[in-house]
């Protein structure tokens, strides 16, 4: 927490930043709604009394899983879900896709320790704006939600690196693949990539095959062995390139 959180500077405490979006320099009439998710008490409490300070800021909520969090958010209504990533009962992953089917217009922002480009690429898939390690410090949540409530994207640093190093890689093996005819795959195999393209997850693609959810695992694991490709993104990415979704 003390490396995290650390005492205000002067200008903070003097409320200097308040009711102005750095990035935007504009004004909001209301505070921005803001709904706290992580399962460690302290962590929350910590962040609350962060936010006080901050007068276009108001912590309405919190929630320690990701369950909690959905309740909360339909009942609140929050501008701003500040919510981690792994957490008991149910992940902040998870809870992302619900919580915008409750609250449409609630913008969620990953506040988490996880640096792993799979949690970042699902968070972004599920409808996250935001993807944040808690090594940020004090200003940078409050610039954080500004920004998202304004409209902006927000991913930490580093995050943002591994993503471009990322995409470069991806491109890179399109263009190799590219030399070499793709492989046929089977009629099923063909149906799980058009579901996995609209972004269905294993369970939905289960119940729509009437098929169980480790068949489906392993139909994945063919389809993206068989191209040649190491993540579900890519095969999405695939999928659209070569208009998988148009074939009937």
């Amino acid at each position: 927490m003390t490396d995290t959180f650390g005492p205000m500077r002067d200008e903070e405490a003097d409320g200097g930043a308040a009711g102005t979006g750095p990035d935007t320099g504009t004004s909001r009439k209301e505070p921005i709604r803001v709904l706290v998710v992580d399962d460690h008490a302290l962590f929350r409490r910590g962040l609350e009394i962060v936010l006080a300070a901050e007068e276009d800021i108001q912590v309405v909520g919190e929630a320690g899983d990701g369950a909690e969090a959905v309740e909360k958010a339909a009942d609140l209504l929050p501008d701003i879900v500040l919510m981690d990533v792994r957490m008991p009962k149910r992940g902040g992953i998870e809870a992302c896709t619900s919580i915008k089917e409750v609250a449409p217009s609630a913008k969620i922002i990953m506040l988490t320790i996880s640096d792993e480009e799979a949690d970042l690429y699902d968070a972004i898939k599920a409808g996250a704006t935001g993807y944040l390690l808690k090594e940020i410090s004090t200003d940078e949540v409050a610039t954080a939600i500004r920004a998202v409530a304004d409209g902006q994207s927000q991913i930490s640093p580093s995050m943002a690196s591994k993503l471009l190093t990322e995409f470069k890689s991806m491109i890179q093996r399109t263009d190799e693949r590219r030399l070499v005819p793709a492989p046929r795959l089977t009629d099923r195999e063909l149906e799980v990539l058009k579901l996995v393209a609209t972004g269905k997850n294993n369970r939905d693609i289960a119940k729509e095959l009437f098929i169980s959810e480790n068949t489906v695992k392993n139909h994945v694991r063919n389809i993206l062995e068989k191209l040649q490709l190491h993540s579900r993104m890519e095969a999405v990415v695939y999928a659209m390139r070569e208009k998988i979704l148009e074939i009937r």
